[in-house]
């Protein structure tokens, strides 16, 4: 029975034709690979190489082994590429599910750092409801799901990615616009675009509305935060949103005031419960957990004043 070790030494020597050569090949000592060759010769009472004039040269004998070798070698080269492959991600898809407020911006952040790590990993994106989740996970269409809000379901884990808190966005120019902050009482002296009390952000601003019973006038409802923040900038209104579809400044034309009232919220990342999670869904998880967690002051900040139009004649 040959070791690896053995069958690695001996192929060297096949290829390189001599013991010095196969000793740079291997980068050990030439001597060690002589008593190696000489015990593995003895052990099994085969003759592997015939020396002439200090080169080494198979036997009748050993071809036949050396066969066997090579197709040793055949595999190892093909594992190793294969590993190779599953380091750059090219054997594996990771299958994301967002909520609209985590997938406007922190989603996009954290995939072009998974990009960096797994060049040729196959990344497919959803764009989901609250209650489309469950499905999404159970079903297994998906590996995980970003979540602005917790379920109580026994089927689902929720990972912990980041707290975060509301803000007040106007269009430039407008009479709030200069504020350094706003109270609820404020914002409800304006049309309001897209608060929806069932859903999670809009839960919580309804709460603070309710607690000092300020009555509000949801003039436009819109779900996406793309949507709402295009809204407010066409001037039809001002809105309260999540720090996260505002963050890193990505929607020009509006401006971000905090709001006086907490408004603290904490969000998750779902996956099924008790399905092993790879590597690749392990680094997008951390990866989208830092982008959040590095939302501070700075990155939910007056968005760059929009290029003025050209106009068309």
């Amino acid at each position: 029975m040959m070791t690896l070790r053995q069958i690695e030494v001996v192929r060297a020597v096949m290829v390189a034709g001599t013991i010095g050569g196969a000793a740079k090949l291997l980068n050990v000592s030439a001597p060690g690979i002589s008593r190696l060759v000489k015990y593995t010769e003895k052990s099994l009472g085969i003759r592997f190489f015939q020396r002439q004039n200090g080169r080494y040269f198979p036997t009748p004998e050993a071809h036949n082994i050396f066969e066997q070798i090579n197709g040793v070698y055949q595999k190892v080269d093909d594992l190793t590429e294969i590993i190779s492959k599953i380091g750059q991600g090219a054997l594996s898809e990771l299958r994301i599910g967002s909520v609209p407020s985590i997938s406007q911006v922190m989603v996009p952040r954290a995939i072009e750092r998974v990009r960096r790590r797994f060049s040729e990993l196959r990344i497919d994106i959803n764009i989901l409801k609250i209650e489309e989740a469950v499905d999404y996970l159970l079903l297994g269409r998906g590996d995980c799901v970003a979540m602005s809000y917790r379920l109580d379901h026994p089927g689902l884990d929720f990972l912990p990615l980041a707290s975060g808190e509301l803000f007040c966005i106007v269009p430039e120019g407008h009479a709030l616009a200069g504020r350094k902050h706003v109270s609820a009482k404020e914002i409800t002296h304006y049309p309001l675009i897209g608060i929806d009390p069932n859903d999670p952000y809009g839960r919580i601003m309804a709460e603070i509305f309710a607690r000092y019973r300020l009555k509000y006038d949801i003039t436009i409802r819109a779900r996406f935060g793309t949507t709402v923040c295009a809204l407010v900038r066409s001037g039809l209104g001002i809105a309260v949103i999540d720090q996260f579809t505002v963050a890193h400044g990505g929607y020009p034309g509006v401006v971000v005031l905090p709001i006086v009232e907490p408004t603290r919220f904490d969000t998750y990342v779902a996956v099924k419960r008790g399905a092993p999670l790879s590597m690749h869904i392990e680094h997008f998880i951390d990866c989208l957990r830092s982008e959040m967690r590095a939302v501070g002051p700075k990155q939910v900040a007056k968005a760059p004043p929009a290029k003025p139009r050209k106009k068309i004649t």
